[in-house]
């Protein structure tokens, strides 16, 4: 026979959540249409996604939309919160002529990486020059 501690009818909100790493190279080959329905099985698994790299500009706006169009109409879904995290490398021309053809030659900008997780479990990314805060719901 065990004890009751505590309010139990708490317990039932308790989600757990996972955090997962996903490789630019597992999406380079995919279109935009399925980038995003990648990403988005594995947010609504759930899961706080870091993407190495970083999503084209209209992928990340068409990932918003979509999340957006979502809300109300799928069940517990809040939304996404998004931060994309670049390198802090040198502005002078070299640099950005070098990270240029990387990035061209790699399909996309891997000096960076994208945080995307269900509003529900993150409730703010917080960025600084020096660290990453992920302040995560209760």
């Amino acid at each position: 026979m065990s004890k009751k501690r505590g309010n139990n009818k708490d317990l039932g909100k308790i989600r757990g959540f996972s955090i997962q790493f996903l490789p630019y190279s597992e999406i380079k080959e995919l279109g935009s249409n399925e980038r995003i329905r990648k990403i988005l099985a594995i947010v609504l698994g759930n899961n706080i996604l870091i993407l190495q790299g970083r999503l084209k500009a209209e992928e990340e706006a068409r990932l918003i939309g979509d999340t957006m169009a979502m809300i109300g109409h799928v069940k517990e879904f809040k939304g996404i919160e998004l931060a994309v995290l670049s390198g802090n490398g040198e502005n002078n021309i070299f640099n950005k002529m070098k990270s240029g053809i990387v990035n061209a030659l790699s399909g996309g900008d891997l000096g960076a990486i994208t945080i995307i997780g269900p509003a529900t479990i993150v409730k703010e990314i917080k960025r600084n020059p020096k660290k990453i805060e992920l302040l995560l719901s209760k």
